[in-house]
């Protein structure tokens, strides 16, 4: 008689660990040059864009059954906005976290950086090279923006408590760090997170990060994405 074996298992949650699961707002109302969006506390706010509203209900349908137990957005409208099907399909009410807005683009926010980057201008073209913002004329340090993403997500760990899951409503800037500090990447290794997509963050105590997913669009439909 042949001995018994063991199965693979799927993924558990550690005791005592967190799942985050980072949302990239959806797509925003298009960049127009020499047209600025308002601008929030040194960043650029515009709302979300038309296909932006799709994929946030198309958010809501896909975590409204995970049982999430706190929801988390920055002062920016367009995740706002992209978690308001998910907080009436739940019942939650987001809590804003600073900490977790996108990286400051100084002199290049309003829009000016996605009409840049269409633009292929050269100094964006460093930024992608040296995997650095602070190349943008007043952009935002490594430093200062690793510190305050971390920051942030401990602080969404510590508000929705272990053994549980929280969605934090974010940026692409902001998903890239999270996953640059779970894996210890390169600086742009996790950046092009798509708009409505999903990633998935295991925080154990003794700050042990684990990706566990990136980048998840299988619930939206293939609609062009905008960039900011």
């Amino acid at each position: 008689m042949s001995a018994p074996g063991h199965a693979q298992t799927a993924f558990t949650l550690p005791a005592g660990a967190t799942e985050v699961i980072l949302v990239r707002h959806g797509s925003s109302a298009h960049a127009v040059p020499g047209v600025s969006f308002p601008i929030i506390d040194g960043r650029g706010d515009p709302p979300l864009a038309a296909e932006g509203e799709e994929q946030a209900r198309a958010v809501g349908r896909r975590l409204a059954h995970e049982n999430v137990k706190g929801l988390y957005v920055t002062p920016l409208q367009r995740t706002a906005m992209t978690a308001a099907p998910l907080a009436e399909a739940s019942g939650l009410e987001p809590a804003v976290v600073p900490e977790l807005a996108e990286v400051r683009l100084g002199d290049w926010e309003g829009g000016e950086w996605r009409v840049r980057v269409a633009n292929d201008d050269p100094i964006v073209r460093r930024v992608f090279a040296e995997e650095r913002w602070d190349i943008v004329p007043g952009g935002e340090s490594a430093e200062s923006f690793t510190a305050r993403v971390r920051a942030g997500l401990e602080h969404v760990v510590d508000a929705t408590g272990p053994d549980a899951v929280a969605v934090a409503v974010v940026h692409g800037g902001v998903i890239g760090e999270a996953c640059r500090i779970a894996t210890d990447s390169r600086p742009f290794a996790f950046v092009h997170a798509d708009n409505g997509s999903l990633t998935r963050i295991v925080i154990q105590p003794g700050e042990k990060w684990t990706l566990l997913r990136f980048n998840d669009v299988s619930h939206l439909s293939p609609v062009p994405g905008a960039v900011g």
